[in-house]
């Protein structure tokens, strides 16, 4: 009993010792710190207000009526709630179909080019390549010169491209910026593990996909976002190679209905709900573009965060 009490005591002892010390390192804060803070919240409060109000102030006009939008009604809350746009932008035509090739078109585009850039990216990242010298100025050369729109047109058509989802993904593939911040994740990684995989008997690809990747989901997910993006909202590429309308991708679907509410007869000739959906079309069409990337984005951001620090730590 006597050996526990002075084990007790000791524990005790020790605790106590933690907190004086806890309380002895604990910094009072100074009033201008104190203001400080308050005017950094205020300024973080502001920051926010002012990134949400456009997207909140889209959503409230694409559910607000005609005559509410012309007056300049409409805030941030709609105004006449109704849904007579997204009917007639859901209704219309084979949105559906348009929006099912938007989907393939971003998640086999997006896996290819992550896919593709950790290719080139990986042996960029070894400075002991001698090629190495060679290719890295001449991929950053592409970030300031391209061919431009007529020879990737002519191009896409002299390899019998045009018209195939193909040509919708093949122009934007490897994105250079994309290759050079994989790159520096790649260098930032533990040599020792590679040349320990190659020990087990690893081939440079096996090291490659069963190691690298496993260690890089932060800026895989990093890719994934950005590329994603890119390929949902794209319609340039369909405009320029696509002429079937079953192969269009929703984004330039919409644009051509926005084309369409915007060269509209005159007002008068048309109905109520045409004159709607003139009104208030472009927000609903930013609202449907928007809300799967938004939905998607929460589910990566911890590894977006991750990837955009550790990939540009190194250069």
């Amino acid at each position: 009993m006597a050996n526990e009490e002075i084990v007790f005591d000791k524990s005790k002892q020790q605790t106590d010792s933690t907190k004086q010390t806890a309380k002895s390192l604990r910094v009072k804060e100074s009033w201008q710190y104190k203001v400080f803070k308050v005017f950094n919240t205020i300024l973080m409060i502001i920051i926010c207000a002012a990134t949400l109000y456009p997207f909140l102030y889209l959503v409230a006009q694409s559910f607000s009526s005609e005559a509410a939008i012309v007056k300049g009604l409409v805030t941030i809350f709609p105004v006449d709630f109704n849904l007579v746009t997204y009917k007639s932008v859901l209704e219309k035509g084979d949105f559906q179909r348009y929006y099912l090739n938007t989907v393939l078109y971003s998640v086999f585009g997006t896996f290819a080019s992550v896919f593709f850039t950790a290719l080139l990216a990986y042996p960029l990242s070894k400075s002991h390549l001698r090629l190495n010298k060679f290719f890295t100025p001449f991929i950053i050369f592409t970030m300031y010169f391209g061919g431009g729109m007529i020879p990737n047109y002519i191009l896409m058509t002299e390899l019998g491209l045009r018209n195939n989802p193909v040509s919708f993904i093949l122009p934007g593939l490897i994105g250079t910026y994309y290759v050079l911040l994989m790159r520096s994740f790649f260098t930032s990684l533990p040599h020792e593990l590679e040349e320990a995989g190659e020990i087990d008997g690893l081939s440079k690809f096996g090291v490659f996909f069963r190691i690298v990747i496993p260690l890089s989901k932060p800026i895989i997910a990093t890719m994934t976002l950005f590329y994603m993006a890119g390929y949902w909202s794209n319609w340039f590429n369909a405009f320029l190679y696509l002429d079937d309308r079953d192969k269009w991708p929703v984004a330039y679907y919409l644009r051509q209905i926005i084309i369409g509410a915007s060269t509209s007869a005159d007002p008068g000739a048309v109905s109520s709900d045409s004159m709607q959906i003139a009104a208030n079309i472009k927000s609903c069409s930013m609202v449907l573009m928007a809300v799967p990337i938004i939905c998607v984005y929460p589910f990566i951001q911890k590894y977006f965060v991750q990837g955009m620090m550790l990939g540009g730590v190194k250069g």
